[in-house]
């Protein structure tokens, strides 16, 4: 039998585990996925049983490697991507010092209120270039320090998702540089920990938490023969830092210029790009390191995307998931028609899709407006559709303000599926919306990395080259603009009017 060259990536996001294995000329070869519960000890934590993630990822491994029946010799290479703050308290027996916090989290809400009233936000901002939030572990680890000091003490490592599941891979503790550049924690100027910065959020006690930092396409450690016996992976599969879940989807999708966005509609509004020098700006909300050198990206987020819908659907929806179901189809393809039968010229309902979080205030909240006794589900709908775009168009916005036009936007996410919806993110942004023919972006990118690090690709760009498609591009309708520009202009004028209620 031939033997094959494979590339496997592995994706950790907020309640999903996926791996798949490629070969080098980006041609997916199986997929699995799983997924994972999370907790809710007390209101505002977010948090995930370490155990069951680390099951989640053996799990997830090992049925790709019976799908795709190759020897395990012949995975070259892997890498891992993962949801991006939150943290991961480990002790120096490999034994979690506490659960898995999730990028949702909200517990250190306060002291991130503190520190932009005080002047701490910016004194450090020429440091980090990017906005604070609770559930970066800035914020964390002061609340630790104030809450439960004694799980900082049996603490020996302080990871992000993916680094943790390269640990148990490998057994070696390392940092990886996109993913720590988003945390508040270094200097992305010299890609450093910056001890001015720890110094100002009181948390300079965790330094020699901190594991050494590590660039993305590097081999930091190599599969373990107890790693192996689980997994079906062979020992000593060289395994390479990996990506911060936004850059993996960006390399995913094959940016690798300034000349591109790139759109992630998810569980969060993601809208970036990269750029040759760091942004400092202190309302946007993070430059981090690309896993290009001398890039940065640059990125506007917010949790107000596809999430809303799967919500409306699972609230609103109970009697059409019934029906489509009993047929064997799926409630998002009804969704899909209920909303292409109404013209965006013929409904006037707005929807802020505030559902989980928000960009027009802390405070800002979920609801439909201009609903009348005429409307039904599907103008609903095409609202909703309409409300996750609008906020999208308003980070691109603030996005271009830090540089000139784009050329096109590269999309992923469950939105991506849509063509509907993609159809009104090129009407609404009036650019070409370009479709890679990749699903699992996160994953594909992931690895692109290991093949990066294993010399496969002598680059981001050669990688990226090799392996990512553009299946299709989708072209704004100029007759479309009008009626978008003003439907945008309402959906502005009524956040800027609920302010003073919120």
């Amino acid at each position: 039998m031939k033997t094959r060259t494979c590339l496997m990536g592995i994706d950790n996001g907020g309640t999903v585990t996926k791996a798949a294995l490629y070969d080098t000329e980006g041609r997916e070869i199986a997929v699995s996925s799983v997924k994972t519960e999370m907790l809710f000890p007390h209101p505002g934590h977010t948090e995930k049983n370490v155990d069951d993630l680390w099951a989640a990822n053996v799990r997830v491994i090992s049925e790709v490697m019976k799908k795709a029946q190759v020897a395990p010799t012949e995975v070259a290479a892997l890498a891992v991507t993962g949801h991006g703050n939150g943290m991961y308290l480990i002790g120096p027996e490999g034994r979690p010092a506490h659960d898995g916090i999730n990028s949702a989290d909200s517990r250190a809400a306060d002291y991130v209120a503190r520190w932009y009233g005080d002047g701490t936000f910016d004194r450090i901002l020429p440091h980090t270039c990017q906005s604070i939030w609770a559930a970066q572990p800035a914020a964390l680890l002061a609340w630790f320090r104030d809450h439960d000091p004694a799980a900082l003490e049996r603490t020996r490592w302080i990871f992000m998702c993916k680094d943790y599941v390269r640990y148990r891979l490998t057994g070696e503790a390392f940092a990886e540089v996109t993913d720590y550049s988003g945390l508040n924690l270094m200097n992305v100027h010299d890609l450093r920990y910056d001890p001015d910065v720890l110094d100002a959020f009181g948390i300079s006690g965790i330094r020699d938490k901190l594991p050494p930092i590590r660039q993305s396409g590097e081999i930091c450690g190599r599969v373990t023969e107890k790693a192996a016996a689980e997994t079906g992976l062979a020992v000593g599969t060289p395994v390479a830092g990996g990506l911060f879940d936004i850059t993996a989807c960006a390399i995913g999708t094959g940016i690798t210029s300034p000349d591109r966005l790139c759109l992630i509609a998810g569980s969060w509004s993601i809208n970036e790009y990269i750029s040759p020098a760091p942004v400092q700006d202190r309302d946007l909300f993070m430059t981090s390191v690309y896993c290009i050198p001398g890039y940065w990206l640059i990125s506007e987020s917010s949790a107000t995307s596809a999430s809303n819908l799967e919500w409306v659907v699972s609230e609103l929806m109970e009697g059409e998931r019934r029906d489509v179901q009993a047929k064997g189809g799926s409630v998002f393809d009804t969704v899909n028609a209920m909303v292409e039968s109404i013209a965006p010229e013929d409904s006037d309902v707005l929807f802020l899709p505030f559902l989980y979080g928000s960009n027009a205030g802390p405070k800002a909240s979920a609801g439909f407006l201009g609903l009348h006794g005429w409307h039904g589900k599907a103008h609903m709908l095409r609202a909703v559709y309409e409300g996750v775009v609008f906020s999208h168009k308003t980070h691109v916005e603030r996005l271009l303000g830090h540089r000139t036009g784009a050329q096109a936007a590269r999309i992923a996410g469950g939105a991506a599926k849509s063509g509907v919806w993609v159809q009104m993110f090129a009407d609404i942004l009036q650019l070409p919306i370009e479709l890679t023919a990749c699903e699992e972006l996160g994953a594909m990118g992931a690895a692109i990395c290991g093949g990066v690090g294993v010399g496969l690709f002598s680059s981001f760009e050669e990688g990226v080259q090799r392996m990512v498609r553009v299946s299709r591009t989708v072209e704004p309708r100029k007759e479309k603009r009008e009626i978008y520009h003003e439907k945008y202009g309402h959906y502005r004028e009524y956040i800027k009017a609920l302010r003073a209620a919120w």
